[in-house]
This record gives structure tokens, C-alpha cells and sequence, in this order.
């Protein structure tokens, strides 16, 4: 038998020193192999495919152990070790024993380690701060549903051997003449231990510190921060943020992981051992099998995990759909004399086809939401999906999903999307960004293609032009998706609009070819509504529009409050004209991108000279207007030379009734509010050149047409540009410059003599 082939009898230890090592072994090591045996060993008998041994203790009670070798004599005091940590152990002066042979199925067993032994490179690492905390809130929160842990097991299980079939298209050798790829469960009740084992593409030393030595998600600290001790909220935090690899700790105290990479040499595997509470070791153990062995220590209280068949109905519940077998230990049958022939011990337990490719009648909303889980990594059932299968000229299918709650690092724009991407089944990719664009990134599923091929590349995708035509095709199937939504469920497309709202405006200026039907998905906060939330959408605005009104107007600010409170909505109230209400820091991009919407144009209420058309005041009110400008000419113009470059421009409005004044841009300039978005992101702007308006009825205003002190009319002016500023939400050049003028302005007014007034530096 080869060295592949065959298999090592596996035998338990006894004494503490040996106690980790063995458990590790006993579920590592199952091809079968002989075995020298101590002389001294009185009787061997076989449990499970496994050789135990028990061992007298001195005195003559019996001890169950692992049978060893002979060791070499202890060396004189004084008498210097090996240089090396590896114990070197003397051959046996016995005879060798034959060769002991098992019915084990092959296609399981090579699933297994035949042997790890130990090297001394054992190092431990501390896990960060939120890490623990992390750790120690997802024991509790989600222990009401813990029997995810082997759904996300399984799961990244799953993910391993598809990444291998993968990357073997191109590299066979990675194959390691073991092609079945599989996933197996095992319960031992005897050392408490549940063991999920895969011969999928492993981990190098450097992946296990990435992938499962660390929780480096960016953005951590906020997500603990976010955490209340509410375990309900709690248990929907996490689950937004990601379960995966950690459930495990929620029913195991110590958690134990040893992998092998494909394509590295046997003496390059690795152990990680954890219990879950601050730290976590890594060592370089020897392993023959590739894939990733995780071996569960179950808390106590978890006896119902140790049932064979209450794992099997777990991983059927869960895991059914996927596509790779998933093995389990066939159940033993009462009164029937267990078979002693060459038989398969192992069964395969879910179906293992590909739920995608089955007809939608067959399969029910249960089983889209527990294959959501699986592809999205998430612990919430997703908010809508939709399944279809296209053909013509080209032929693939497509399930996508919109989740419930936005992931963790959603506005992390280089994280990759959450499409896996398959050709004829076999997975080739995941994170295929481009067969979706970025601002539908929050999309999870997969593509299922029969015409690309096998060994396509990242390079090819972004040049092919058909996977163009699918990306195209599943972007409308997604807003199509939405639309119904929209329109049959506002409830749940209000839902949806929280979480992902202000990702799906960015596909107003990403995507013009879906513009429109992306702006009959968008949502606004509304005068209408005088609330933050955003519910209001353009089609909704255009069938509350006043007669003769021909624009939709909205107003910009870094804040609702700001909005809300934005003087520039004086006019519009008194008129009773809906204004919406944009504070999203992308809704000044969206507007940039989208001028009009079913024919009619978006008009910001801080830009240009007002222009209300048929809204307008009537031709006597214009008439009084005009005599009003005349009048206030000198005044204007007086303001205008008093501010400087502080104002391009000053002149009177009418889209004031309770405020002194406004500062309004440019029609086709960049909006105030967009300057400070800009500059709070760190880019280098001009300033944005203001025209300040004032308005002819206020007494201020009016105040200042009789002042003749150029001193004090001058600071009056002052005030009203800087005061114009603070209501915009705004941020002054000289805040100091304008609490001095404002107490000089107060003390005169109250009689006070100027040389009372403190100043700063004075």
C-alpha cells in the first residue's frame, strides 16, 4: 500500500502531556497503517476503525493509553541533549506486527491526516481588545441559535473546496491524486468532541494568522462600540458584521484548527488552538493530508451535540444545498450485526446538487434562505431574491439576494462584491465585481454561466463582452427586483432604503444607461412630511406639484435640521410649495448627475436668482418690487463696498420672509454645502464665490438705510454676511472678528461706553 493510500492506527494516550496531542491525532489519523506495538501490552481491540489499547497501571489497574514505543534510556546528569527539539525515538527491539487492514471507505479516509506530529515552533498570540470583547458577546448573544456554528463550518468548508477545484484547472498537481473533494462531520461522545474535516485547498501559516489567527475586519472597535448588552439587538449586530469561523466558540471551550495547504509539503501544515478568551497559539505541525481539520471540545451542558443523528438533522436543515458531499458515520442499525466486509462506513447526508440549477418550484422559501446563509455568510434571512434562468444566445442563471441589513464594511468601496461566479457549476470566482457594479455591491448570490470558459481570468472578465451582457442583464433583474418592491411592498423597500439607500444613489452618476429607472427608486426627506425619514420619492413630489409649477425644488445641507431651518425655504412655505430635503453627503453628487427627472428639471433653492415662474407674484407685487430696488439701490451698494471680496455680489431677494438675509451660488457654480463636503474629505477646493441677498422688509435691513456711522454700518454688514453663513450651516474665516463686533453692536445698543467691550487678545 502506498504511503497515501495507506493508513496509520490511531491510538489513544494516556497521561496529561499526551491529552492534546492524542485528541488530535484520534481525528486526524484516519487511513490505517500498522503499528509497533509495546511488548508489554496485554490486548488491543478495535472501537470505531480505531486501535485502543489498554495498558496496566502499576499495581495492576488498568489504564487506558496509546501504546508506545520503546523510548531510549534516560541520559546520565550532566549528558547534553539533541540540538534539535525532535525527540528521537529508538526502533523497537520486538518484531514488527502484520499489517492490520479495514473496511474504511477510501473516498473518506483521504479525507484524514494518516499522521501529525509536532514540531517545538509553538508560539502564542494575544487576540486585540474588541477581539475578545467580539468573542465573549457572540457566546451569549447568539447561543439561543447555536447550532449555526456548523452551518458556518460547513460553510467555509464548502468555500475551501471549491477554491481548490478552482485553482486545480490550472495547476492539476494541487489535486494530490485525491480529486474527490468532500466534507465530513464526525461526533466522538467519547471525548466530547465534534470534528468538521475537509480535503479542500487548506491554509498556509500566513492565511491562518489573516483568516483565522486575528479578527481584522476594519472598522472592529465601531462595531463593539455598537453593541448595547441587549442580546436580541445584539445578536443582529453580529450577525450584520459576520459570524463565520468564531460561531464555533458558542457551544466548544477550545477550538482546535490543523491545515495543510495545497501544494505544500507535508511539514508545512499548521496548528491553531484557541479557547476563546484572550489568546490563541500557532504551531508547525506535519500533516500529509491537505485541508483544514477543526476540531470542536464541546462546553459541557452541549450533550445534545455528541448525537449522531441530531448532527445529521442539522446539517441537513442548514447545509442541504451544498454542492459539495458532506459525509457522515452511517448509523448503526438495532439488532443487526454490524458488517464485516470491505462496505462503506461513511454516507453522504445532504443532496449536494446544485440548488441553483433546480427547478423554483422545487424548492422552497426554507431552503433559498438557509443557501442566502451560505453565500452571504450572514445570520438574518435575506429582505427579497430572485431566481431565473436565461436562455438564447447566451444561456446561465442567476439567484441574487438583497439582504436585511447592510454588512459591516459596506462603504469599504475595495472590498470585494459579493457575487460568486460559476461556469457548467464548477466555481471559478467570488467577489466578481465585475458582474455587478459598486453601487449595488450589497447584492449577494451567484451567476451561473454555461458559455465561459473554465479557465477565465479577472483580466478576460473585464474585457468580455459577454459577461458585459450578464452584468447588464442582472443589474435590471436587481432593480426590476426593487421596483417590484417599490410598489408592492413599501414597507420592505423602506426597510431596504435605510440600509442601503445611499449606496444606490451612487448609481446616478455611475450608471446613466439605468438612470431613470434608478430615480424612480430613490427616496427624500420632504417638507411634505417635515421628517428625516426618507420616503418621499420623485414620483410622489411630481403628483403634489402646485399648478403652473414646472420644477422640483430641494435644498442641500450637511444635516435635516440645516435643511429644514434653511432660510432659503421662506418663499416656498408662504407659497405652500414642497421643497425635498437632501442632508445624505451624495446628494449633491446625485443632482450633478440627474438635471431632470420625467421631463422635469431639479432646481436647488440655494443657486442662481429665483425663478418661480407661474409661481410668481403677481405684475402689481412686481411693480412694488422693482420701486423697492430702486430705493434700496444705495443701500446695496453701500453693503457691497463695506464686505470687499468677502461677497461677489450683494443684492435684494425676495425669497426671504423671516430672515435678514441668505447667501446663495453660481446656477451652474458648485453649491456652498458641496464645498464643505469637499473640503471635510481632504480636497483641495477654491472658494466658492457667494452672492449675499438681503431682504428689503426685514428691520435690519431697513436699520441700515438710515445708519451714517461707516464704522458701525460696516460691522452691521459683517454680521449679516456672517450670520447668512452660520444659517447655511456654514464655518466662518474669523469667528473671533465676529463675536467682537457683535458685543460692540450689543453695548452700544444697550448705552454701554465701546471701551467696555472685551475682545480677544485684549
Amino acid at each position: 500500500m502506498s504511503p497515501r493510500g495507506a493508513g496509520r492506527l490511531t491510538l489513544r494516550a494516556g497521561g496529561e502531556g499526551h491529552e492534546r496531542r492524542e485528541r488530535q491525532n484520534r481525528h486526524n489519523a484516519h487511513e490505517l497503517s500498522a503499528c509497533h506495538l509495546d511488548s508489554s501490552c496485554p490486548a488491543v481491540r478495535l472501537r470505531a476503525n480505531r486501535l485502543r489499547c489498554a495498558t496496566p497501571r502499576p499495581g495492576g489497574s488498568p489504564r487506558r493509553g496509546r501504546c508506545r514505543r520503546t523510548r531510549p534510556a534516560p541520559r546520565p546528569a550532566g549528558t547534553p541533549g539533541p540540538q534539535n527539539s525532535t525527540v528521537v525515538r529508538s526502533k523497537p527491539a520486538f518484531p514488527r506486527l502484520p499489517v492490520l487492514h479495514f473496511p474504511v471507505r477510501q473516498f473518506t479516509r483521504r479525507l484524514r491526516s494518516s499522521a501529525v506530529s509536532e514540531t517545538s515552533t509553538r508560539t502564542t498570540h494575544e487576540f486585540q481588545t474588541e477581539a475578545r470583547q467580539l468573542l465573549d458577546l457572540m457566546i451569549h448573544s447568539l447561543y439561543s441559535n447555536k447550532e449555526i456554528f456548523l452551518r458556518e463550518l460547513i460553510s467555509n468548508a464548502s468555500d475551501a473546496c471549491d477554491k481548490l477545484r478552482f485553482e486545480a484547472l490550472t495547476e492539476a498537481a494541487l489535486l494530490e491524486e485525491n480529486p474527490d473533494l468532500a466534507v465530513e462531520v464526525e461526533v466522538d461522545p467519547a471525548t466530547r468532541t465534534i470534528t468538521v474535516t475537509d480535503n479542500g485547498v487548506g491554509m498556509s501559516r500566513q492565511e491562518v494568522i489573516d483568516n483565522i489567527g486575528t479578527i481584522a475586519k476594519s472598522g472592529t472597535r465601531e462595531f463593539v462600540a455598537q453593541l448595547t448588552g441587549d442580546q436580541t439587538q445584539d445578536a443582529q449586530l453580529i450577525g450584520q458584521f459576520g459570524v463565520g469561523f468564531y460561531s464555533s466558540f458558542i457551544v466548544a471551550d477550545r477550538v482546535t484548527l490543523t491545515t495543510r495547504r495545497a501544494g505544500l509539503g507535508a511539514g508545512e501544515a499548521v496548528r491553531w488552538e484557541s479557547s476563546g478568551e484572550g489568546e490563541y497559539s500557532l504551531e508547525a505541525v506535519s500533516r500529509e493530508a491537505r485541508g483544514t481539520e477543526v476540531v470542536l471540545h464541546l462546553r459541557d451542558g452541549e450533550d445534545e451535540l455528541l448525537s449522531g443523528p441530531a448532527l445529521r438533522a442539522i446539517v441537513q436543515k442548514y447545509s442541504d444545498h451544498i454542492t459539495i458531499p458532506i459525509l457522515m458515520k452511517k448509523e448503526e442499525v438495532p439488532g443487526r450485526q454490524a458488517d464485516t466486509g470491505d462496505v462503506e462506513t461513511t454516507e453522504k447526508v445532504n443532496q449536494a446538487s446544485a440548488l441553483w440549477a433546480r427547478p423554483k418550484t422545487e424548492i422552497t422559501k426554507e431552503q433559498y434562505d438557509e443557501f442566502y446563509k451560505h453565500v452571504a455568510h450572514d445570520f438574518d434571512v435575506p429582505l427579497a431574491h430572485t431566481h431565473a434562468r436565461v436562455e438564447g444566445r447566451q444561456e446561465y442563471t442567476l439567484l441574487l439576494y438583497i439582504p436585511r441589513r447592510a454588512p459591516f464594511d459596506l462603504w469599504d468601496r475595495e472590498q470585494r462584491h459579493g457575487i460568486k461566479l460559476y461556469v457548467r457549476r464548477v466555481f471559478i470566482m467570488d467577489g466578481a465585481k465585475e458582474l455587478m457594479p459598486g453601487y449595488l455591491r450589497f447584492v449577494r448570490g451567484l451567476i451561473d454561466s454555461n458559455d465561459l470558459p473554465l479557465n477565465i481570468s479577472r483580466e478576460i472578465l473585464q474585457h468580455s463582452r459577454d459577461v458585459e451582457a450578464i452584468r447588464n442583464a442582472a443589474v435590471k433583474r436587481v432593480l426590476g427586483l426593487l421596483g417590484e418592491l417599490a410598489e408592492n411592498e413599501p414597507d420592505k423597500y423602506a426597510d431596504f432604503w435605510r440600509e442601503f439607500g445611499r449606496v444606490l444613489k451612487e448609481g446616478i452618476g455611475e450608471d446613466m444607461g439605468n438612470q431613470e429607472r434608478l430615480g424612480k427608486l430613490l427616496r427624500f426627506a420632504s417638507t411634505h412630511r417635515n421628517s428625516a425619514e426618507q420616503s418621499v420619492s420623485l414620483a410622489d413630489y411630481a403628483t403634489r406639484m402646485k399648478d403652473g409649477q414646472e420644477k422640483i425644488y430641494y435644498v442641500t445641507a450637511d444635516s435635516f435640521a440645516a435643511a429644514r431651518n434653511s432660510p432659503h425655504l421662506e418663499v416656498f412655505r408662504k407659497k405652500g410649495i414642497e421643497v425635498l430635503l437632501l442632508h445624505d453627503r451624495v446628494d449633491e453628487w446625485v443632482m450633478a448627475h440627474m438635471p431632470a427627472f420625467d421631463g422635469k428639471s431639479l432646481q436647488s433653492v440655494t443657486k442662481g436668482d429665483l425663478d418661480l415662474g407661474n409661481l410668481a407674484d403677481s405684475e402689481e407685487q412686481a411693480q412694488q418690487k422693482e420701486e423697492t430696488e430702486a430705493d434700496m439701490k444705495p443701500v446695496v451698494e453701500r453693503i457691497g463696498k463695506a464686505l470687499g471680496d468677502k461677497a461677489k455680489e450683494v443684492r435684494l431677494t425676495h425669497r426671504l420672509v423671516d430672515s435678514p438675509a441668505c447667501l446663495v451660488t453660481e446656477q451652474d457654480g458648485m453649491s456652498a454645502n458641496l464645498e464643505r463636503v469637499l473640503r471635510a474629505a481632504g480636497q483641495a477646493v477654491p472658494n466658492v464665490p457667494l452672492v449675499l441677498e438681503i431682504n428689503p422688509e426685514h428691520p435690519i435691513v431697513a436699520r441700515l438705510k438710515d445708519e451714517t456711522d461707516d464704522a458701525r454700518f460696516k460691522d452691521w454688514s459683517h454680521i449679516l454676511f456672517d450670520q447668512a453663513m452660520l444659517a447655511e450651516g456654514g464655518h466662518l474665516d474669523d469667528p473671533a472678528g465676529f463675536v467682537k463686533r457683535l458685543n460692540e453692536l450689543m453695548l452700544a445698543m444697550a448705552g454701554e461706553p465701546k471701551s467696555r467691550i472685551w475682545t480677544p487678545g485684549g
